[in-house]
């Protein structure tokens, strides 16, 4: 996804990594944005995966070393937002519901305009080729239900729920369910034509309001015997 050069926090850091594992990690970013302009300029339907191993200066082999199926070229941030949200919940502070960090780290994400935070001016462009394709659009879809899954198993781990309990299930679904509708919202706008800078404040407000309430639920779903954040 080639859309805002601006970092982020958590897993996109090189700090640490190998020089192998960063040769690596700058291969799969190639591939991928050579993938997301390709797809721009023509469909993604039109663009065989031959044809971004070409452009990238790879194999078809290397191409799908890093990327499982040519749907996750253009939806390449999937790994990255399961494991920036499930790290965030399995992290929060003594006593807070899930929404809370969900909700600081979805802040943080829009303040930076990385592509995970739902407000940026190539952000239009990019989900008219999703909207164009049946193929990432149902992607997209296993995409928010691999998110579920999981914010689900993170509560799960951190409050001691025994299984079955279907607390975490429905904890992960509200929290994503929130998380989508300010993101949905705040796009309608920007393909509406609206500028980034200028959805900011209304996008933020949102987020505010819609975990607020998502909040005030989960505390009341939760109760006292399955305090979020007390493992």
């Amino acid at each position: 996804m080639d859309s805002h050069p601006a970092p982020a926090p958590g897993p996109a850091s090189d700090d640490g990594l190998s020089l192998r594992e960063r040769k690596k990690r700058q291969t799969r970013q190639r591939i991928s944005d050579v993938a997301t302009r390709l797809f721009a300029a023509r469909g993604f339907d039109k663009v065989t995966v031959a044809e971004v191993a070409e452009a990238a200066g790879v194999s078809a082999m290397t191409v799908f070393n890093h990327f499982a199926r040519k749907e996750d070229l253009y939806l390449d941030r999937i790994p990255e937002a399961l494991a920036l949200f499930s790290t965030a919940v399995r992290e929060r502070r003594p006593g807070e519901t899930a929404a809370a960090p969900v909700r600081r780290l979805f802040l943080e994400l829009a303040e930076a305009r990385h592509p995970l935070g739902g407000l940026g001016d190539t952000f239009p462009a990019f989900w008219r080729v999703i909207l164009d394709s049946p193929a990432l659009r149902a992607r997209v879809r296993e995409g928010i239900e691999e998110l579920e899954g999981a914010l689900a198993q993170a509560v799960a781990e951190t409050t001691g729920a025994r299984p079955g309990d279907p607390v975490p299930r429905l904890t992960a679904a509200l929290t994503v369910t929130a998380y989508r509708t300010v993101c949905a919202t705040t796009m309608s706008r920007l393909l509406a034509g609206e500028r980034a800078d200028d959805a900011a404040l209304g996008h933020r407000a949102l987020i505010g309001t819609t975990f607020d309430a998502l909040e005030a639920a989960l505390r009341a779903l939760c109760g006292p015997d399955l305090a979020p954040g007390t493992p």
